[in-house]
């Protein structure tokens, strides 16, 4: 699931004696430096398996990324958290008579996997003498693991506390409701299973996720750092290039509501309400992605956006308010978080509306936006500095079959976007009458202030 990342950038910068006037004027910024996207090569394999190296940096080591196109979105409705159940076998290491992660370890890595959204991946950094053999412990874990049935008993049991710790708080219960209303249908709005589900979940119903699920045709290689490139190749072809072909990538495309929906989940005496307030808006190979990205940093998405210097900075109902855009499979969610004292629910949900509503009927000005503009792209450029960054950016154009211009001149599209594209976005996609609202808190103090907040017509210019 998704995190949010916080990066505090700290400019120092001397001032010469002069006019007093000179002194308060900060310096104009620097030109936002384009990304490069290192050379690369690319092998695709006769049974679907593509394996792709980077050489990258100048640290001797190597990260090594296997990851395959399969995750919680190939989950049934009766299958929640399967795919994070195979992984937690799939860590308990391969038949093969070897310690997988004592293996790792002398290589100066370790053992690691994760399961999102659209991919699984297995992986690990190590130094780079290592990488070949690091690229056949982790190709041995994804084409023979032991998936030992002993251990499902246990990692179960580990699951539902996870989930119970999980579930005792706002934020996840906000969320969690949240994506249900906005997907009713699709696994994007099936978050966490029941505990009841899990304990009804046998070794069959795990071996027959990976079977149906894993495969070469899902798989891609990634090896990026310092590395004998012949090395890797060989052992790639040792271990990955035979191995079963499996299915198809198969991602479900979603049909999200977008209707005015309001859910208050009751937690009596809470301090606190939790809000999520969004609606469905377009993915990444949408031409309307880039300045709907921007539009997001703006209104919410940055730590000096409009929504937080209104309900943080200045009413003071909240201290880490922030929105989202997220990029789904072929659609995409715009929402605002905030968790906001009790008895100003109602006025920072009116807040968050002025905001979109303002946006709407008044384009920015060009010097706040070229502040948010530089703000994006020096995030994105920072992402990508590192190799598990690159790994990242190039599995996103992956999922999305996105072209590497999308990368490539990202920095200048997001440099070309304009006041009046910032203003349409708002006015195309960020429409109050169609978003859901879903509160966590005291619900005989709120209900009545969001009642009343949401029945309210927005004022938006003709």
């Amino acid at each position: 699931m998704k995190t949010s990342i916080y990066i505090l950038f700290i400019v120092l910068f001397a001032i010469s004696p002069g006019k007093a006037q000179d002194r308060e004027t900060p310096p104009k910024g620097g030109e936002p430096k384009d990304f490069t996207l290192p050379e690369k090569e690319v092998i695709n394999y006769n049974n679907g398996l593509t394996l792709v190296m980077v050489p990258y940096g100048s640290i001797p080591k190597a990260t090594i990324n296997i990851s395959l196109k399969t995750g919680n979105i190939n989950e049934t409705e009766e299958q929640v958290w399967i795919a994070d159940l195979v992984a937690d076998l799939m860590e308990e290491g391969t038949k093969a008579d070897y310690s997988v992660k004592d293996s790792l370890a002398g290589m100066g890595g370790d053992m690691n996997i994760g399961v999102g959204t659209h991919t699984t991946a297995l992986y690990t950094s190590v130094l780079s003498e290592f990488a070949p053999e690091a690229v056949k412990v982790l190709s041995d874990v994804l084409v023979d693991p032991k998936l030992p049935e002993s251990e499902l008993g246990r990692l179960k049991k580990d699951m539902n506390r996870n989930i119970s710790v999980a579930l005792s708080t706002p934020g996840a219960q906000a969320r969690k409701e949240f994506f249900a209303q906005i997907y009713p249908d699709h696994a994007y709005g099936r978050l966490y299973p029941t505990t009841e589900q899990v304990d009804s979940y046998e070794f069959s119903n795990v071996q027959a996720f990976y079977d149906a699920n894993f495969g070469a045709k899902r798989a891609t290689v990634y090896v990026v750092g310092q590395f004998d490139a012949e090395e890797v190749k060989a052992a790639v072809e040792e271990k990955l290039s035979n191995w079963k072909e499996g299915p198809e990538v198969d991602y479900p495309v979603a049909r999200p509501e977008a209707e005015a929906t309001v859910k208050i989940i009751d937690r009596p005496g809470a301090p606190q309400s939790t809000i999520y307030y969004g609606l469905p808006v377009v993915g990444p190979s949408s031409e309307d992605y880039i300045p709907l990205d921007v539009m997001n940093s703006l209104l919410g998405g940055s730590f000096g956006s409009r929504i937080t210097s209104n309900i943080r900075e200045d009413k003071g109902y909240t201290y880490s308010p922030n929105s989202a855009l997220v990029a789904n499979y072929k659609t995409g969610l715009w929402f605002e978080n905030a968790d906001v004292t009790t008895e100003h629910t109602g006025a920072s949900i009116e807040e968050i509306r002025k905001e979109i509503v303002r946006l709407q009927n008044e384009a920015p000005e060009e010097e706040e936006l070229q502040g948010i503009k530089n703000y994006e792209s020096g995030i994105y450029v920072l992402q990508n500095s590192t190799p598990g960054g690159i790994i990242g950016q190039l599995n996103f154009l992956d999922i999305h079959n996105l072209p590497e211009s999308f990368l490539v001149d990202q920095v200048k599209n997001i440099n070309a976007v304009t006041p009046q594209q910032v203003q349409e976005m708002a006015r195309k996609y960020i429409e109050p009458g169609k978003m859901t609202l879903v509160v966590v808190g005291d619900e005989e103090i709120i209900k009545e202030q969001v009642n009343e907040i949401v029945k309210a017509p927005a004022k938006l210019k003709q």
